[in-house]
């Protein structure tokens, strides 16, 4: 069997741990077609004919890269090297281990994890702490940049490093080449390494690790995944022999284990050079332990696992199939089309799924199904999932297995896999066009994917032409088949998980419907055409009435006739990709108080109406193989829209916004249903201590507010007035007058212009500009500036330490030296917090200066903690505030904030969406555009001075401290 890298939705993120820190209808017709579905393994007659005629050999190997080098050191040792030049100046390094939770003995579980922090804190060129210390001084952020993770079968260190400095470049050669094998290990500080292991192992107790306990058991039945989760056990970690950590470093640690991915822009024969001189004198492993390989083995019987919880905030039910035979990673054309065929199911059968959760009542808030991985290696599944309402359960697994039922019985109709098919067509075009565009980390993965498990990773020309000389090939008929080979009784299991519920759902309830699905009468799906066009009458095309140009910036702003303007930067950051940004200021800050409370919670259900007589599954249908997304909404002060596009579905896009403007929907079937999924998600979300904590402290600071609402109950959202939601939105959106867009990507001018006139110029205006309503409503901060919360059955906290308030006035350099300040306290609480006193695993500050509506400032630290030590952490954390206030900042860390702003501005200079945002927050916020290419002359202008400027002036004794702490504290 093939190995697909589709880990399970929920699961993949509990097997891997980190080191780093931490969105009136026309009438249809209907059309059903029946086929008789069997069981097949192979490629059907039709299928294999039409292989036969283009002359496709599914046995051929699938090629390497050609601009991949791939070699073997002597020791064992293999790399993989690829020069691309985006971004510019930049390489992406990984140091891949074949290696990870699995492979450890009994007393050293949680040490493959330990080992990845250990080569952050004391190598052979690195003493503890100069690592991170020295990244950070050359702009790379840790956590953010610098990182690494462990799972049960590998650990992965990720290194992004400067090329256009060769000492940088050589030292990130050294950094990589001692996380192979220079760890020191010492015992003081491996002992200095435990508590933050314990606070990581902290931070992720609490209802899914209560809920895991039930549920692994049965996920990983019988298996050694079961007992080898990457966090390991507390006690382990906690009074372990520093010689158990020692001898995994010798036993996993070792070249023949190892790849070096280097890809980035710099030359084949330096990086080679690079990986030969740092690698090469590695000595090979003498009498190596073997590397076992380990599974999940074969059950006959169903598995069930139900687990509840108090604290749980959201409920799931998983089907799973477990393939019986071992899966394979995708080495030929036979594996490529397979591939193709089981993504072409899975694409159907997730149309149908989401067409459910549009109805009225729906079965469940979201499903999803699809072959693919389970997370361990060589084990293959076809998995059903949903997230439903905690009394939902039961209902959402009926209609899982009703629905593959029902696959299974008729098969998929032909439109819908012409749509299928189409849809997947236009995914492949826009990756063959972007091909040269691709940034050097959505690269290096394929090659850790590669060395790891050993899927071949073709070039970008390959898997497109293959693609597309694969896909006529495939006939409907083997798509229909392949569900007989996906369901079937041995090797299931079903897990339940959820916050408790009054009638806690049995084996036996699942048992019956599993038996009362399988002989019921199930009907074949109902297709339905849709319309050819979106818009069947052109309107009447406005004008340009003005057209400016900044030469400075590359932009064209169009000014048409009816008010609008249209901002547009032409780039070739991407070949296939244009971005969307709109706003007109004015959003509910119009609304009375009363007209704000009646609709806060209908607004968000207003779209999902559709649009032009068009309703959600009607527009999907539609949208088949366009790549264009359009997004409406109703802010505090403004009303927005934001979307995409490559350039073939820029009209379509121009022609979704029209319709927003003019012909949007009102279906109450639709609301309806978008409120039962709202109160199903939400009904529960307070049961998560976090999410409590988070509702009481913003409860504490704004209920004083007239337009404060508080956290949606289900009452509230019962309540809430979809007729006057639909009226102001219609009212938000009746003038395009002075509507601002901005667009940014591959564009053509002569497009842009003629789809400005007859989409926005033609829509209707008033000559007016409005402007919001300023809200003279200002946070209370002369009551109590402590806040506790109690809540939750671990052992952990979390401490918020806020200042805010109104500012005299908005300064773009004070900006920057807040925003500054909170990443140099971020620095500060790392080094103290975590790495002196090993009370956190994560934590940090942020801080700004606003200007719109008023001008404001907000400075924060946030972090988790043990309940023990939250007096103490709050004191170092405002000691290193203090500091600054003081002293100011060191120069050292004010040169770490001034290279990680110049290396992030470089790169996003060659970013689409960084232009999106800075034109369009330029005019939002009232400042000068021509200011975004002065980044760099302001950072050079930024002084230790500032910052500590900064820190007197909004860090005081003023300030809130909130604090979630257990409930028997």
């Amino acid at each position: 069997m093939k190995k697909h890298y589709l880990s399970l939705l929920g699961i993949a993120a509990l097997l891997v741990v980190a080191c780093g820190s931490p969105k009136s209808t026309t009438a249809n017709k209907t059309t059903t077609t029946t086929t008789t579905i069997t069981a097949t393994s192979t490629t059907t007659s039709a299928a294999q004919a039409a292989l036969t005629a283009v002359g496709i050999d599914l046995n051929a190997k699938i090629p390497l890269d050609p601009t991949v080098k791939t070699g073997v050191l002597s020791n064992g040792l293999t790399y993989y090297i690829q020069n691309n030049g985006k971004p510019e100046d930049k390489v992406e390094l990984r140091l891949a281990i074949n290696a990870g939770s699995i492979l450890e003995d009994d007393d050293q579980q949680g040490l493959a994890h330990m080992m990845e922090h250990m080569n952050f804190n004391g190598t052979t060129n690195f003493q503890k702490n100069e690592l991170v210390d020295y990244l950070q001084g050359i702009g790379v952020k840790f956590g953010a940049d610098l990182n690494a993770y462990t799972s049960f079968d590998e650990t992965v260190y990720i290194l992004p490093i400067p090329s256009d400095d060769p000492e940088k470049l050589d030292n990130g050669f050294t950094i990589l080449s001692d996380w192979a094998g220079g760890a020191l290990l010492e015992t003081e500080a491996i002992n200095d390494e435990r508590g933050v292991i314990l606070e990581e192992s902290r931070t992720g107790k609490g209802a899914n690790d209560r809920m895991n306990k039930v549920t692994f058991p049965v996920i990983f039945a019988n298996s050694k995944y079961a007992e080898r989760l990457p966090i390991g056990k507390d006690e382990i970690i906690a009074n372990f022999d520093p010689d158990a950590i020692r001898r995994f470093q010798k036993d996993w640690y070792r070249p023949d284990l190892m790849a070096v991915i280097a890809v980035g822009d710099l030359d084949v024969a330096t990086l080679e050079a690079k990986i030969k001189e740092h690698f090469g004198d590695i000595p090979a492993a003498e009498n190596p332990r073997k590397r076992e390989e380990f599974g999940l083995p074969n059950h006959e019987e169903t598995l069930i696992a139900i687990a509840q919880d108090p604290e749980a905030s959201f409920a799931q039910v998983r089907i799973q199939y477990k393939d019986s035979k071992k899966a394979e990673p995708t080495t030929t054309v036979s594996d490529l089309r397979d591939d193709l065929v089981n993504g072409l199911f899975s694409q159907m059968m997730n149309n149908r799924l989401q067409e459910l959760t549009t109805k009225p009542n729906p079965p469940f808030i979201f499903g999803s199904s699809s072959y693919g991985g389970t997370g361990i290696r060589g084990k293959n599944s076809y998995s059903s999932f949903a997230g439903t309402s905690p009394d939902g359960q039961l209902t959402a697994l009926k209609t899982l297995l009703e629905e593959n039922q029902r696959v299974k019985l008729y098969g998929f109709q032909a439109s819908e896999f012409e749509r299928a098919k189409t849809s997947y067509k236009s995914f492949y075009k826009t990756f063959y066009k972007d091909r040269d565009k691709r940034e050097s980390g959505r690269i290096v993965g394929a090659y850790v994917n590669h060395f790891l498990v050993g899927d071949m990773v073709p070039s970008v020309e390959y898997s497109y032409e293959m693609a597309m000389k694969l896909m006529p090939t495939i006939t409907i008929e083997e798509i229909n088949a392949k569900m007989a080979d996906y369901i079937h009784d041995d090797n299931r299991s079903i897990v339940f998980t959820g916050p408790e519920t009054e009638n806690k759902p049995t084996e036996a309830d699942i048992l019956k419907i599993l038996n009362d699905v399988a002989n019921s009468k199930i009907d074949n799906y109902q297709d339905t055409e849709v319309r050819e066009n979106l818009i069947e009458k052109l309107p009447t095309a406005g004008a340009i009435a003005k057209t400016t140009k900044n030469d400075k910036l590359g932009t064209t702003t169009y000014t048409l006739s009816n008010g609008a303007t249209i901002t547009t930067k032409k780039t070739d950051f991407k070949n296939d990709e244009i971005l969307m940004t709109a706003y007109s200021y004015g959003g509910t800050s119009l609304f009375s108080d009363a007209e704000y409370k009646a609709v806060s919670q209908a607004m968000g259900g207003v779209t999902q109406g559709g649009v032009a007589g068009m309703n959600q599954t009607d527009m999907g249908k539609y949208m088949s193989g366009k790549l264009v997304r359009v997004s409406p909404r109703v802010g505090s002060i403004s009303e927005n829209f934001n979307g995409s596009s490559t350039p073939d579905d820029l009209e379509t896009m121009f022609q979704l916004i029209h319709l927003y403007f003019t012909d949007i929907n009102k279906d109450d079937e639709a609301y309806q249903s978008y409120i039962d999924k709202q109160k199903s998600f939400l009904g529960s979300y307070l049961s998560r201590p976090e999410s409590y904590f988070s509702n009481e402290v913003n409860k504490y600071r704004f209920e004083s507010s007239p337009r404060y609402t508080g956290f949606p109950t289900p009452e509230m959202m019962d309540a809430a007035d979809y007729d006057k939601a639909y009226e102001l939105f219609k009212e938000r959106f009746s003038d395009a007058g002075d509507f601002n867009f901005y667009l940014v990507g591959n564009i053509d001018d002569a497009q842009i212009q003629e789809f400005a006139k007859t989409y926005i110029a033609s829509l209707p205006s008033s000559g007016k500009k409005e402007m919001y309503k300023m809200n003279e409503w200002r946070e209370d901060t002369s009551k109590p500036r402590k806040k506790i919360v109690k809540k939750g059955l671990e052992e952990k906290s979390t401490v918020q330490i806020v200042w805010t308030g109104e500012a005299n006035s908005y300064s773009a350099k004070e900006n920057m030296a807040l925003d500054a300040l909170g990443e140099i306290a971020t620095i500060k609480i790392i080094e103290t917090l975590r790495e002196q006193e090993g009370g956190i695993y994560g934590g940090g500050a942020r801080g700004s200066l606003s200007k719109i509506t008023y001008p404001r400032y907000n400075f924060s630290i946030s972090f988790p903690c043990g309940p023990d030590n939250v007096d103490k952490l709050v004191a170092a954390a405002l000691n290193e505030l203090e500091m600054i206030k003081n002293d100011g900042p060191t120069d050292k860390d004010m040169n770490k904030v001034k290279e990680a702003y110049l290396l992030e501005y470089k790169e996003n200079l060659e970013s689409n969406r960084f232009w999106l945002n800075s034109l369009y927050s330029a005019d939002y916020e009232q400042k000068d555009p021509n200011k975004i290419l002065d980044f760099e002359a302001s950072v050079a202008n930024l002084t230790k001075a500032d910052v500590q400027a900064a820190a007197k002036k909004y860090i005081d004794e003023n300030y809130l401290l909130a604090v979630l702490l257990p409930e028997d504290k």
